[in-house]
């Protein structure tokens, strides 16, 4: 494959075709190496001190899954137990769709890591998504419960410990803790002092990882023995891109056997602190490119990660970093401008536009409605990523309204 063929659009387009050859390198491509073999093992790594070990790799649950439960049944064959959900996703159809194949293969909940999500930020309203997350899955309890999207650990006071220690004693879950889009490196510091987090879920990529806040964070949570799982691996900007750097780069890992998405799975992997990556794969094409990386003994070379760590900085203003305290913090009007940068990367990034569509419309309508007038240019003076955030924020208006 030639390398002007690997952009991430143009990967999830051929996914979308159902050849797994012809998205994966050589040394990668299935029937080539021991990502073929269907009893090769998963690896797995300690899940920070719970004393629980999961898959490397987890499957994400923002697709169709009620339609798509083949890939579940391939998801436990191939050792991918490590389940992500939420209740807000597709609007409660990832949950359902679990749910359903639970219902068909029952024995299969002992074999999986179970994940889900609530956005609430109080007790009862905990309870109750918790409640109907059980309803939809078919299931009496959770391995890890998270609370979804915080961009500071305030909203984790006593009534919410109390509320976890009180579900952990019932045996409804087993695992307590939360998941970060923004403000990670906060999130991660401040949890790491808390002394009752058991995991995380976080923004985490090649572009953030060697970051001297980034690591200090998780050095913090690894010392406090919680178990991390990386999100948003691949590092998505804003805007597309095709440039002659972002050409060159996927050419050669090419060359080396892999393509640039599976070495950048294979970069956060190098790092042994990160218990698993949460990777949404909607199709059975992208679920077993995964499956190849995880697999795949081959180590990424100094040289490699090199190569990642100068696109990165090549290309930083294409990239929101998830800072929000200090571009929001610059502007008169409560604007989320992270989550709007993140709903533009499902839209140009991911090529998702029905999920940017959806998460940018459950904004309340005054935002929705003013993030295209709002004056940026203090915020852009902020930005450490030097990002055009007037321009993208317009964008956003205009493309997902």
């Amino acid at each position: 494959m030639k390398p002007k063929n690997i952009s991430r659009r143009n990967f999830l387009k051929t996914a979308g075709a159902g050849s797994i050859g012809a998205v994966l390198g050589p040394k990668m491509a299935i029937g080539a190496s021991d990502a073929s073999n269907q009893h090769a093992k998963m690896p797995t790594r300690p899940f920070g001190k719970t004393g629980i070990d999961v898959p490397i790799l987890s499957m994400g649950g923002m697709f169709d899954i009620p339609n798509n439960q083949l890939m579940l049944k391939q998801a436990i064959r191939m050792g991918v137990t490590y389940w992500d959900t939420a209740n807000i996703y597709g609007n409660g159809q990832s949950e359902e769709g679990i749910g359903q194949y639970f219902k068909k293969f029952p024995s299969d909940r002992e074999k999986t890591f179970l994940v889900t999500k609530s956005t609430s930020r109080e007790p009862d309203g905990l309870t109750q998504d918790l409640n109907l997350s059980f309803k939809r899955m078919n299931i009496n309890y959770v391995d890890l419960f998270f609370v979804h999207a915080l961009r500071n650990t305030r909203p984790l006071d006593k009534a919410v410990r109390t509320w976890a220690e009180k579900q952990k004693a019932a045996g409804k879950i087993r695992l307590f803790g939360f998941s970060t889009h923004r403000n990670m490196e906060k999130c991660l510091s401040q949890a790491a002092g808390l002394g009752w987090i058991d995991g995380i879920m976080m923004t985490y990529n090649y572009r953030l990882m060697h970051k001297r806040k980034m690591k200090a964070a998780v050095d913090a949570c690894t010392e406090a023995g919680i178990g991390l799982t990386a999100m948003k691996t691949q590092g998505g900007g804003q805007v597309r891109s095709n440039s002659e750097k972002e050409m060159a780069l996927a050419g050669q890992f090419l060359e080396k056997g892999f393509t640039e998405h599976q070495a950048k799975l294979k970069a956060v992997w190098e790092n042994p602190q990160i218990a698993a990556i949460c990777s949404q794969m909607p199709n059975m094409t992208i679920l077993m490119a995964n499956i190849a990386a995880a697999l795949d003994k081959t180590r990424l070379a100094a040289g490699d990660l090199n190569q990642l760590i100068e696109y990165a900085d090549a290309t930083t203003p294409s990239y929101c970093a998830g800072c929000g305290d200090v571009c929001e913090n610059a502007i008169s009007e409560d604007i989320p401008i992270t989550d709007v940068m993140r709903y533009l990367m499902y839209a140009e990034s991911y090529g998702d536009r029905e999920r940017a569509t959806a998460s940018f419309q459950r904004l309340p309508e005054k935002i929705r409605h003013t993030v295209a007038r709002i004056d940026y240019n203090e915020a852009e003076r902020r930005c450490p990523q030097n990002m055009p955030i007037g321009y993208l924020m317009r964008r956003a208006a205009q493309r997902l309204a």
